[in-house]
């Protein structure tokens, strides 16, 4: 679970990388609140796909709730649309016959988090509830 965890992480930060060490702090509070609020919902997605693992779940949770915090959008109309969109592509039925002959019970959840992270109903979504979403939390707040 610690590569999974190593794994998320580079995807969320590794557009960021820069020749400048910012290792101490999230990235997040440069990138845009569209960017960030999308980033929200994939932790979102997988959290709820690792609740039971204690770990995972805590992380990506946290994650979740950072990046609230450096997001700005309509409070009252995104939880629960957040959390059908992630129902709605957790609860899908991904099958791999060849996979699935090696590894018994697999999800692919976090492939259904990435297929969310990408989709247009996220971008739609993000488009109505991001209040000013090319800005970032550090223009905002300097």
């Amino acid at each position: 679970m610690r590569h999974f965890l190593v794994f998320l992480a580079f995807i969320l930060t590794a557009p960021l990388a820069s020749a400048t060490d910012r290792s101490s702090s999230p990235q997040s509070i440069e990138q845009s609140y569209g960017r960030n609020y999308k980033d929200m919902v994939l932790a979102t997605c997988v959290a709820n796909a690792y609740k039971g693992d204690e770990n995972a779940a805590k992380d990506a949770g946290s994650s979740a709730s950072a990046l609230r915090d450096w997001t700005y959008y309509d409070l009252e109309k995104s939880p629960d649309e957040v959390k059908a969109l992630v129902n709605s592509y957790l609860g899908r039925s991904y099958k791999n016959p060849l996979v699935e002959a090696e590894v018994k019970g697999v999800r692919f959840d976090f492939l259904k988090c990435l297929d969310l992270y990408h989709s247009k109903e996220l971008d739609s979504l993000a488009k109505k509830i991001v209040i000013n979403p090319n800005h970032t939390y550090k223009q905002d707040n300097p």
